[in-house]
């Protein structure tokens, strides 16, 4: 949350602007809003009356934000403040074409539409009270004007939700799927781009139509693929866009991208165990159908190309859209190849002030410099953005020590410009923070990698703010972190010289994937990698060929005491771990996750184990797990996975003692008949996913003792009925069985009869 007094500077862009007026609305339903907004990495400025002085100017306040939400409620035209801003803000959609989204809190969308009844009522006598002889009528009539403009557009009646939460839900997930939140923040000459291939398509609507987006890297070719599937993807009920494939096959495979293509398009879940059950499974399953593919950063013939090669068994009007560094990919299995013009001049200086002043045109005194700044970028629209960010709110100084590293060497590469970002950052833990996401964090969930982070660094919220101020790291719509491959491939280059540097050595390693092979071969692992685990964690991504014990073998050469090193270690993740049973001694001190997927435990310890800071243990997919450890020693446990389990036959009675459980995932523990009694005194977990565990029935009254329980999901179990005592309990927010798939509360209180409002 954020507020603005008359003498500060201009804060940074916002997502979301939420106006509003009275203390009353701010405390019960916009602060929920707003940390909704927060929680999935949103920025947001509440703005009302006492927020900024009326003498303020408000429009560059709106030229910060790409989304306006307004909260309607009965006192909302008492206040002239609101209604002048509200003008401010059809004014700015009419000009940026920004979204303007209202929320009707306690009162009817048709009294501010109409201006009747009280609020009606109330409007004139704030006009009375405002205007002066002749201006009443004009300002009166501007102020129905906005109010009506504003009501003509999408929003949400508060009537129409049981609870604020789910009302938030909704905002917040509506919010999130806006094109300008998910596409870019400031588009610059992307529309004409995104109308020619538009049109191209629209030419062979009656066609496959195969499109290729060819550019260098950093030139915006996914951006362009994905304003164009998000205007089109409307007119497809069966799509899918793969973004970065080139990446995520180089770290997961290409199953793994075969796998989010046809789960994607057929709207579940689908299992894939090799390429080439991939590539049977998406030629069958596409066969026939119209569908909406785009496959990004594809740099080498795969098995996605087969898609092009049996065009002639998907039916006409699909639209398959490839970006790629490598023209000659595209020679043979495309239609249509555009090829990414860098920015123009114009365009190069818009794009950059944007980013550097949060406005169309450079400051006055600082045009030189951003002319200057633009001749080294190359029309790149990657390099605007970053260094633009880093010129947000700096000084002449700033502008030239940065405009000396590009003239220094006008030829380096793109990598090397980026760097100057970097550089800049303000201390140390900010650029720690940058190089562990780029390494470790990068398509992981925000909300999990800060709770690590956090427990590494003081402050790490902030540092990651800078990070998403200055376009060095992005947080995506599912609330995960990403960011672009450039950028990855400058921090692992950074990363790995660092430790080249300081141990006289070239590295090649690459942590992620190359860490499984420098144990097993006696690397001097804590030699080239001390900073890095002792800051942050321990990835051994195949496990199979190494017993756990063999870390302390005297082969393996530390130059820091063993004990040290694990009292160190944040995050230990061990996928495929081999052995039955973890070592009494594996995480402790301050270890905030365990990942064991894939593993070969039948128990996780042989004695309990005391971890208090242990707030993740994912054991799911470990397919010879026989119980649950006792988990007493785990008092800050905020989330339990045993997805997958088969033979799990016990959750040890310690489950009942967890007074921070957030999360327990039992989904396809088949051997499971019953939980401890215990789990439903629990006072704090608000989801239970019991899906696939055909033995359990276990929906009594009992159930409705979890007072804190939102979500419920219980399909494929024994039970065949939903019993009113849990459809009739206050916290439950979702619910999905055997006979309802994934349904509000509200819907069942409508089944039953009960669907007035809760006063």
């Amino acid at each position: 949350m954020e507020f603005v007094s008359s003498s500060s500077k201009l804060p940074r862009n916002y997502d979301v602007l939420i106006n509003f007026t009275g203390e009353d609305i701010h405390r019960k339903f916009v602060s929920h809003l707003e940390f909704a907004f927060s929680t999935v990495g949103l920025t947001t400025f509440l703005h009302h009356q006492n927020a900024v002085k009326s003498t303020h100017i408000q429009q560059p306040i709106l030229n910060l934000c790409r989304v306006a939400i307004v909260v309607f409620t009965k006192t909302y035209s008492q206040s002239a403040w609101c209604l002048n801003q509200l003008q401010q803000i059809i004014k700015w959609h009419q000009t940026y074409c920004r979204h303007v989204l209202p929320v009707y809190y306690e009162i009817q969308p048709s009294d501010v539409r109409l201006q009747k009844g009280d609020f009606g009522k109330t409007l004139k006598a704030t006009a009375r009270q405002t205007f002066l002889g002749q201006q009443l009528e004009d300002g009166l009539s501007r102020w129905s004007q906005a109010l009506t403009k504003a009501a003509n557009f999408f929003g949400w009646d508060e009537s129409n939700h049981w609870s604020d939460a789910e009302l938030v839900d909704n905002i917040v997930k509506s919010v999130l799927n806006l094109p300008v939140l998910s596409v870019t923040k400031f588009p610059v000459g992307l529309q004409y781009r995104v109308q020619d291939v538009i049109q191209t398509i629209k030419d062979k609507s009656e066609e496959v139509c195969i499109i290729g987006i060819w550019g260098e890297r950093g030139s915006g070719k996914t951006t362009l693929a994905r304003a164009i599937y998000h205007q089109i993807h409307g007119t497809f009920t069966e799509k899918s866009f793969v973004e970065d494939i080139s990446e995520v096959n180089l770290t997961r495979g290409y199953v793994s991208l075969q796998r989010q293509l046809l789960s994607d398009v057929l709207k579940r879940k689908v299992e894939i165990h090799s390429v080439e059950m991939g590539r049977k499974m998406t030629m069958e399953r596409l066969s026939g159908k119209r569908v909406l593919i785009v496959l990004d950063d594809m740099n080498e013939y795969g098995p996605f190309f087969d898609l092009c090669r049996y065009r002639k068994r998907l039916s006409g009007g699909t639209v398959i859209i490839i970006t790629t560094t490598d023209r000659d990919l595209l020679v043979n299995h495309s239609d249509s190849v555009f090829s990414i013009q860098l920015m123009n001049d114009m365009e190069s200086i818009e794009l950059l002030s944007w980013h550097a002043f949060r406005e169309a045109k450079p400051k006055q005194e600082y045009e030189d410099f951003a002319r200057r700044v633009v001749r080294y970028c190359g029309g790149l629209p990657l390099a605007l953005e970053v260094i633009g960010s880093t010129l947000f709110e700096t000084t002449e100084e700033e502008w030239c020590s940065v405009l000396f590293e590009l003239e220094e060497n006008p030829q380096h590469s793109v990598i090397h410009k980026l760097k100057i970002s970097f550089d800049c950052l303000r201390n140390q833990m900010e650029k720690d923070l940058f190089l562990d996401v780029c390494c470790f964090f990068v398509g992981k969930d925000r909300a999990y990698a800060m709770k690590i982070l956090n427990g590494c660094v003081v402050d790490a919220d902030s540092g990651i703010r800078v990070l998403i101020e200055r376009s060095l790291i992005k947080v995506s719509k599912n609330n995960k972190f990403g960011m672009h491959p450039l950028l990855r491939k400058m921090g692992r280059q950074i990363s790995l010289d660092i430790l080249g540097n300081k141990h006289g050595k070239n590295i090649e390693l690459w942590f992620d994937k190359d860490v499984e092979y420098a144990l097993p071969h006696n690397t001097l692992l804590s030699s080239q990698k001390t900073e890095v685990i002792q800051r942050l964690v321990l990835t051994l991504r195949d496990f199979s060929e190494l017993n756990p014990l063999d870390l302390r073998d005297p082969q393996t050469k530390f130059t820091e005491d063993p004990d040290y090193l694990y009292e160190k270690l944040r995050w230990i993740r061990l996928q495929g771990f081999s052995s039955e049973y973890l070592p009494n001694d594996y995480g402790r001190g301050d270890t905030i996750a365990i990942d064991l997927k894939h593993s070969l435990l039948q128990r996780v310890w042989k004695q309990p184990q005391v971890l208090r800071s242990l707030k993740f243990l994912n054991l799911s997919h470990s397919m010879h797990l026989k119980e649950t450890p006792n988990l007493s020693g785990l008092p800050c446990l905020e989330q339990l996975i045993l997805k997958c389990c088969p033979k799990l036959r016990k959750v040890h009675q310690s489950i009942g003692c967890l007074c921070n459980l957030l999360l327990l995932n039992l989904k396809d523990c088949t051997s499971l008949s019953n939980l401890p009694r215990g789990i439903y005194k629990s006072k704090s977990l608000r989801t239970l996913i019991l899906s696939g565990c055909s033995k359990i029935e276990i929906m009594d009254k009992d159930i409705t003792q979890m007072e804190s329980l939102i979500t419920l999901i219980a399909e494929n179990t024994a039970v065949k009925s939903l019993p009113f005592s849990i459809v009739s309990s206050k916290s439950i927010g979702y619910i999905s069985t055997h006979q309802f798939e994934g349904l509000s509360r509200s819907f069942f209180l409508l089944s039953f009869g009960l669907g007035c409002r809760q006063q």
